[in-house]
């Protein structure tokens, strides 16, 4: 894959790294690390800018994170609580108003929540999708997605930019941190499981 990514960016330039940002938001497998540091990288040795590698890595990040807000505005709560009242709701032990309170916290806290998770590898993307669900504001959500991305994107270009011929110990440094921090999201999703079963079953007893 790393080779592929390469030989986009090398073959279409800007159009190629927003591309790569564009699928790298759709599918967070695909490491944003190696598209940015080599991106600061070409920097050095091409006619490519940094701050346009940064601009179109940008746009690449909030048109990706457009289409994963409307596939959660598709999934509209009123659409969750169908499913949640059918037998998948009763094996997890949630209800339509645990729904309900799920939107009412993010949209609360979502601008931030949005803001800070752009920084967090593989959530940076998934968080576009309750935000659609909660129906979040599109004026806030492009412009929290907007500042976090950019702020990701500037740190790992620039990466890429000062140690050049370098940047794959800086893109397997960054991937041993997303690693880290899946596996760490994977406990606490199925710690969060484990405690919200337990209360509702005290609560039924």
């Amino acid at each position: 894959m790393e080779n592929w990514i390469i030989e986009m960016m090398n073959q279409f330039g800007y159009f190629g790294i927003t591309l790569l940002i564009l699928i790298e938001n759709l599918f967070p497998p695909i490491p944003s690390e190696v598209i940015l540091t080599f991106g600061g990288f070409m920097t050095t040795y091409t006619n490519l800018n940094a701050m346009l590698v940064i601009l179109f890595s940008t746009i690449g990040s909030l048109v990706g994170a457009f289409i994963l807000y409307y596939i959660g505005r598709l999934l509209s709560p009123e659409r969750i609580s169908k499913i949640l009242d059918g037998k998948l709701g009763k094996l997890l032990g949630f209800k339509k108003k645990d729904v309900d309170k799920a939107c009412e916290w993010f949209n609360k806290k979502g601008k931030s929540t949005v803001f800070f998770c752009r920084c967090i590898p593989i959530v940076r993307s998934l968080i576009s999708i309750p935000a659609g669900i909660s129906n979040m504001k599109m004026t806030p959500f492009i412009l929290m997605t907007a500042a976090g991305s950019l702020i990701w994107n500037t740190v790992l270009v620039y990466l890429g930019v000062i140690v050049g011929a370098s940047w794959k110990n800086v893109s397997e440094g960054v991937n041993i941190f997303s690693n880290v921090v899946l596996v760490l999201l994977i406990v606490l999703v199925i710690v969060g499981f484990i405690i919200i079963y337990l209360r509702k079953k005290k609560t039924k007893n």
